[in-house]
């Protein structure tokens, strides 16, 4: 369902791969037989099986699994769902679908004894789903947190290395073809935001919905930042994050964050994701790949089919619990180091008796050509509430950009 980008990569996959596939679903029967979609493909070697009616994939009995690739919430939600009830197990790779109603649908695939599978609705084509929630399932997770959005980690990159500001950057991923004409979605971090909603449900085992996950993007970053993150020994990456606090609780966050360059994530470029696993048997794992792209999320759908092929008639037990509204506390729960930047019309000498005051043992950053009243500067650990409430009592400070310090 849905013959786009990834769609149609996944037709030609199957094509291309056909007799490996067939052999591993265990099905000889496994065939392409309808493609949904509101367009007609004149040309296309699969225009033939191109159908506009829903209605012809949900009566037919011989359809067992389907594939939707059609993204965002409606039809989608409508059409999975109706699928599941007459008895046929889905695939996806729409992370807003998986993100906002994975709960509810996986339930309603265990009701009605089929899968709801979802590789590609995180990192495209890099593995991430399965490893854990089968391969990691013996370690208690404390955190999960990675670079997931491959538009926003080429622009950073191209920041960082070729000095450009955020609007070049942005202007030069559009002309790649790296983000969309409307970039919205991705360098506002709604992107980022539903796929660590997934990863969270899955490593903590309940429902977070994307309003629970406090979302920042990179707009608003300048080259300021990436100096100053320089000269700490750090990188500037768009970071989604969910860590389970002491008292059971998590916080879920999408938002910009200094990476040490001791971090593999910190030399993690251009389009390229990255996902840290962090265990309590296995230590850190890091999956890394492309995020995106036709062929690489086609390969994660087409897994998922093949899977579905050797479960039919059982299912894989895959999912999490129904949220609870006070399971994802506060972000400013969270305790870190965090990067401070912003001006100040007070006098140097107070500026600084003031901030070690408020901050003691806080490291003062340095960069070239700073501008008169610029300051910036790292604190030490503590809860982000309390960094907030500090920095609105220093003399005239008036903050720019207040990022945490990963600690990956």
């Amino acid at each position: 369902m849905g013959y786009g980008v990834v769609g149609s990569g996944v037709a030609q996959l199957l094509a291309k791969n056909y007799e490996s596939i067939v052999a591993h679903s265990m099905q000889s029967s496994l065939r392409l037989k309808y493609i949904l979609d509101l367009r007609d493909f004149p040309g296309d070697p699969f225009g033939h099986l191109v159908t506009h009616d829903f209605n012809a994939i949900l009566e037919d009995p011989a359809v067992g699994i389907v594939a939707e690739t059609m993204g965002g919430l409606h039809p989608a939600f409508e059409f999975v769902r109706a699928c599941l009830q007459a008895g046929k197990s889905v695939v996806t790779s729409n992370k807003e679908l998986v993100a906002c109603m994975g709960c509810e649908l996986l339930q309603v695939a265990k009701e009605h004894n089929v899968n709801f599978l979802f590789e590609a609705s995180v990192g495209g084509g890099i593995p991430i789903i399965r490893p854990l929630s089968q391969c990691l399932a013996a370690n208690t997770i404390s955190e999960v947190a990675g670079i997931l959005n491959g538009t926003t980690n080429f622009i950073l990159t191209r920041m960082i290395e070729d000095a450009m500001p955020f609007a070049d950057a942005l202007r030069v991923a559009q002309e790649n073809g790296y983000a969309e004409k409307d970039p919205t979605a991705d360098i506002e971090g709604y992107d980022a935001c539903r796929k660590i909603c997934i990863l969270a449900a899955l490593a903590f085992g309940q429902h977070v919905a994307p309003s629970q996950v406090r979302t920042q993007g990179i707009s608003a970053l300048g080259q300021e930042d990436m100096a100053y993150a320089e000269s700490f020994g750090c990188a500037v990456k768009l970071l989604g994050c969910a860590k389970r606090l002491p008292d059971g609780r998590i916080t879920a966050t999408v938002a910009p964050a200094l990476v040490p360059h001791s971090s593999l994530l910190s030399g993690v470029g251009d389009v390229y994701n990255a996902i840290l696993v962090r265990g309590d048997a296995i230590g850190d794992v890091i999956f890394y790949g492309r995020g995106a792209g036709k062929l690489p999320t086609a390969s994660a759908v087409v897994a998922d089919i093949i899977d579905c092929g050797k479960h039919v008639q059982k299912r894989k037990f895959i999912g999490w619990e129904a949220g609870r509204a006070d399971f994802v506390a506060p972000a400013e729960e969270d305790c870190a180091r965090f990067y401070v930047r912003g001006h100040s019309a007070a006098k140097e000498n107070a500026l600084q008796a003031a901030l070690l005051q408020a901050f003691p043992g806080a490291k003062q950053l340095r960069r070239a050509a700073a501008p008169s009243g610029e300051i910036a500067f790292v604190t030490p650990v503590r809860r982000e509430r309390d960094v907030c409430a500090a920095i609105a009592r220093l003399p005239g400070l008036r903050p720019d950009s207040i990022l945490r310090v990963a600690e990956l």
